[in-house]
């Protein structure tokens, strides 16, 4: 059994991550959190958050197989998710929200700010083209990009300034539409 490491797919699957966690976009629900709960351990939510994806790339094929699901099945489910979170990246509306934490580096910036249903959804989508192990460099990598967002998210704010960071959101969210198409059609056509 070799590797099939592909810097294409790794670039293509880091960017879906990238723009499913949105973690420039969530730099105002991190920094509102910081001020209300106080410290946030950046390392501890980036590790889990690197844990549940990485148990979710393995193990969710078997949960959905378990009450019968197939992969592509899920990849189109998932690409309404993707396209419902472009449409809140891109409109700058709110179609889910949960409610107001009272910690938070494991609930909820961990799960399910960085790993949640769009990004856990998103793995299985991409499990379904891509080989397991460049989409585990692409979490790898989002992870990194998390931890330092998560560590310096106030100096990010400041530099961007609000302006930037809702242009970034609705670039990725223009981007993410595009991939949650993509995904649509290329696993329908395996349905049917």
């Amino acid at each position: 059994m070799g590797f099939h490491f592909d810097l294409r797919e790794i670039a293509t699957a880091s960017m879906v991550l990238f723009a499913v966690i949105d973690i420039l976009g969530s730099i105002p629900i991190i920094i509102g959190l910081r001020k209300k709960v106080g410290h946030i351990q950046s390392e501890k939510a980036s590790v889990v958050a690197a844990v549940i994806m990485v148990a979710f790339l393995f193990l969710g094929e078997e949960i959905l197989n378990l009450i019968g699901i197939d992969v592509n099945s899920f990849a189109v489910a998932g690409a309404f998710i993707i396209f419902f979170l472009a449409i809140e990246m891109i409109l700058g509306i709110t179609l889910y929200k949960d409610d107001e934490p009272e910690s938070a580096s494991i609930v909820p910036i961990a799960f399910p700010l960085i790993a949640g249903a769009g990004t856990l959804t998103s793995l299985l989508s991409l499990r379904a083209e891509y080989f397991v192990e460049n989409i585990i460099v692409a979490i790898i990598v989002n992870i990194v990009f998390v931890f330092i967002v998560l560590k310096s998210s106030v100096k990010i704010e400041r530099m961007l300034g609000k302006n930037g960071v809702n242009v970034i959101r609705k670039v990725f969210g223009v981007i993410l539409m595009a991939i949650a198409v993509k995904l649509f059609t290329t696993n329908i056509n395996e349905l049917f």
